[in-house]
């Protein structure tokens, strides 16, 4: 599928390189409005003009009218990317049972423990709900939503062609871990 705008939040394509403690805060920290110190100006990323204050997200800044710009109708304020919308597409979409979490966190994207926030968050901002079998559920709200990253990302009203899963683009990135160095050294325990 061909998508017809470039406006909406995405995350860095690199975040699988950052330590978990980084990745929370950064996520958590999404949206907040930062200001410039005395002296300094950020530049806005949809508008590239220069701001005092702007909210931040992954490194970005977005001037507040920047910011309402970019997030899709029926987001209720919370900023959508194309993992949200794989999210909610792949619980939309689902024909017989309701898909467990983890198949939606492992199909959506991004690196798991960012999936695993994402799906905690949709579900606190009312867009899913989990059943007692681990399954999620979309919410009325959810599906306004879905419908309005769609619109924005791909002019359409939401189709299973849009997922990531359905286009073959499931890499499943993980956080790298360090390797470990052969020492010499005695292994004391």
């Amino acid at each position: 599928m061909e998508k017809q705008s470039d406006t909406y939040f995405s995350y860095p394509p690199n975040l699988h390189e950052l330590d978990l403690a980084t990745l929370v805060s950064m996520y958590r920290d999404r949206g907040i409005p930062k200001k410039a110190k005395p002296g300094e100006y950020f530049a806005c990323t949809v508008t590239n003009k220069l701001i005092k204050e702007g909210k931040w997200w992954f490194g970005r800044y977005y001037s507040q009218e920047a910011w309402d710009d970019t997030l899709s109708r029926g987001s209720e304020g919370f900023p959508l990317t194309e993992v949200e919308m794989n999210v909610l597409g792949l619980v939309y979409a689902a024909d017989d049972e309701a898909p467990r979490r983890d198949y939606v966190e492992q199909n959506c994207g991004a690196v798991s423990k960012l999936a695993y926030m994402i799906v905690n968050d949709l579900k606190e901002f009312g867009f899913l709900s989990l059943d007692d079998h681990d399954r999620l559920l979309i919410t009325p709200r959810g599906e306004k939503a879905l419908q309005g990253i769609a619109k924005q990302v791909y002019g359409k009203k939401f189709r299973s062609g849009m997922l990531k899963v359905e286009q073959g683009e499931i890499t499943n990135p993980k956080i790298e871990r360090a390797p470990k160095e052969d020492s010499e050294q005695a292994n004391l325990f």
